[in-house]
């Protein structure tokens, strides 16, 4: 068979599985007549408001003339969307901080960089990010309520789901374990802090956590709220571990058992491996929604992505622009969750094709 002839026939079967999925029976082509009737009614005037009618230069004025999107807004506004109240001089730090972070992710998301010198390099960007944000040494103070923005969010998600992970697996082992009193501990402080809202629990690392701990008072809310979100987070992640582990055949920790493997050689070599490529899916869908739950920061008053963009449009010079700003931080959010999705999905085949191999 020539190329020609395998090309078309592949051309046929798409074109068949293509019309399958949109006309293959009544429901089907239902539902593909609405979906077109929706983007009529929908896309056009989005266009419209979004490039035709859109003002792209100029002072607030013009953009109410027009009357579409005002894309000028986010320009004149696009740094303390992204950096919030820190001082504009300084920003290159921030700015340096979301470099790191970010370099550290991508590094992290490659198996072959999964030894123990990727820890070091976890504790000395996560320390140095902190001293780049608040200051010390050579560089000024800068205290954490100018702090703002996507380096804070980032920041916050980053470290806290990076410690709410190893403490997850210690609660789920600890679910899992023969020891009743141990048992008893973990399950009431899962099902504590899964029955907590995460708005409550910022409340208790205002309010009751600096009463709680000696010379609290002083302690950097930014930090009170970081210790609350990783234990929370941890929580959640826990209940996904055990879901893995469960999966696992007990045969399998009886045979490392007969092999002469202690209980943690047993976990660290086989158990945890498997389960945790198991649950890569549930892993990264908490990731995503913990990212979005950043947003709730904005109920103590730490400005994080979110927030910041909402307080741009309250500047006097343009005020009301909150379709121009959430859309931009929609943008954001959108890039960084779709980026984890993809990554979840070559993860698993990547995973999936050495267990195979």
């Amino acid at each position: 068979m020539t190329d020609l002839s395998q090309t078309v026939l592949r051309a046929n079967g798409l074109f068949d599985r293509i019309r399958r999925g949109l006309f293959g029976g009544w429901l089907n082509t239902s539902l593909t007549v609405l979906t077109v009737a929706l983007l009529v009614w929908v896309v056009p005037p989005l266009i419209r408001w979004g490039l035709l009618d859109a003002s792209f230069s100029g002072p607030s004025g013009d953009c109410v003339v027009a009357g579409g999107a005002c894309w000028s807004f986010v320009a004149a506004k696009l740094r303390f969307i992204l950096f919030a109240f820190y001082p504009p001089d300084l920003q290159w730090r921030p700015l340096l901080v979301m470099l790191l972070l970010v370099a550290l992710l991508v590094v992290k998301a490659q198996p072959r960089f999964w030894r123990r010198e990727l820890l070091l390099a976890w504790i000395l960007v996560i320390s140095g990010s902190w001293m780049l944000m608040s200051g010390g040494l050579l560089l000024p103070r800068v205290p954490s309520n100018q702090w703002g923005g996507l380096p804070v969010t980032l920041f916050v998600w980053t470290v806290c789901f990076a410690l709410a992970m190893p403490l997850a697996v210690l609660l789920a082992l600890a679910r899992r374990s023969r020891m009743g009193g141990l048992r008893t501990v973990s399950i009431l402080f899962i099902e504590l802090m899964r029955g907590t809202p995460m708005v409550a629990i910022l409340y208790v690392a205002m309010l009751i956590l600096p009463m709680a701990i000696p010379g609290g008072q002083g302690f950097d809310k930014t930090l009170r709220a970081m210790i609350m979100i990783t234990l929370f987070w941890s929580a959640y992640v826990a209940e996904v571990v055990r879901a893995g582990l469960q999966t696992i055949p007990a045969g399998q920790e009886e045979a490392a058992t007969a092999l002469g493997l202690g209980y943690w050689r047993t976990m660290q070599l086989i158990v945890l491996p498997q389960a945790l490529r198991l649950v890569i899916p549930g892993l990264v869908n908490l990731a995503i929604g913990f990212l979005l739950a950043t947003s709730l920061l904005a109920v103590i008053g730490i400005f994080d992505l979110l927030n910041a963009a909402r307080a741009s449009a309250t500047d006097p010079q343009w005020l009301g622009f909150y379709d121009e700003a959430y859309l931009t931080v929609a943008v954001i959010y959108f890039v960084f969750c779709y980026a984890g999705s993809r990554y979840s999905r070559w993860l698993e085949r990547r995973l999936g094709s050495h267990v195979r191999q």
